[in-house]
């Protein structure tokens, strides 16, 4: 079958685009896989399906593949794009857009830049509900990957996060550590991985190891993972620039009852079909 499709990407972290509305189709892993392979497919870090919805208080449906074919819960910068989508596909010319994903409703404004503001909801810390391996919840937890003890805060944004503050993202070690920690027993349904540089209290660096993925140039609900996860030790104010690898997102978040709201760009680079 072909399959229509948009490239896209917010910062770097790159996204197809499918609409499954006026296209109906349903992927199985394998084809996710194919898709996402950066030699023998599209490429991207992840698989974004717009579906319809029966949710009385959403829009649209909003599915997330990741480039190994799972399905996950929420990412931030794919919203943007999703976003974006909408409005440059003619499905919706609403500046306020409600979705449904598997954490839950999330909503999405369109700037008058062309930027888009998706409001996360509430961070979770509970680890049960994290989901993440603890006695009580706490700061920071110490965790063993088996070569070393590791300080870092759990925090779910809709998916699970591991923040780790570290002196200086550019010698930080990545991809050893986020590989580790990823899989960890600790995080039953495996963790995204950020590491935090802490420039001032207005402005972080950060860098991510997406589950599934690996490191990839932004990661939308890392960034908010990590300001809440900075908020909550005191180290950060209440807007944050955050600058990863692709770019900067902003965001802001000032207390448990609020919800964390981040303010990015999103690109589309081209449009193709694929015959799967």
């Amino acid at each position: 079958m072909d399959i229509h499709f948009s490239k896209m990407h917010g910062l770097g972290n790159d996204f197809v685009v499918i609409d499954a509305i006026r296209q109906p189709i349903s992927l199985n892993p394998d084809q996710i896989r194919t898709l996402s392979n950066r030699r023998l497919g599209v490429g991207c870090d992840q698989v974004l399906i717009l579906e319809a919805t029966s949710h009385p208080d959403a829009d649209f449906r909003y599915r997330i593949f990741n480039a190994d074919g799972n399905e996950v819960e929420q990412c931030g910068n794919g919203a943007r794009c999703f976003a974006h989508f909408l409005r440059t596909e003619g499905l919706s010319l609403s500046d306020y857009i409600r979705v449904e994903t598997l954490s839950g409703i999330i909503e999405m404004s369109i700037q008058d830049n062309g930027h888009v503001t998706v409001d996360m909801g509430n961070p979770i810390l509970d680890p049960e509900r994290i989901p993440f391996a603890a006695e009580a919840e706490a700061l920071t937890y110490e965790v063993d990957t088996g070569e070393e003890r590791v300080e870092l805060s759990a925090v779910s944004m809709g998916n699970p996060h591991a923040v780790l503050v570290v002196h200086d993202i550019d010698t930080a070690e990545v991809a050893r550590l986020g590989a580790r920690l990823e899989t960890h027993e600790r995080f039953p349904s495996r963790v995204n991985v950020g590491f935090m540089q802490i420039v001032d209290t207005g402005h972080i660096r950060l860098r991510v190891y997406e589950r599934g993925v690996g490191e990839t140039l932004a990661c939308g609900s890392g960034a908010c993972a990590a300001v809440v996860a900075g908020r909550l030790r005191g180290l950060l104010d209440t807007r944050v620039n955050v600058d990863l690898p692709g770019g900067r997102l902003v965001v802001s978040w000032a207390h448990m009852q609020d919800t964390v709201t981040m303010t990015g760009p999103a690109i589309c680079v081209f449009k193709g079909s694929i015959q799967l």
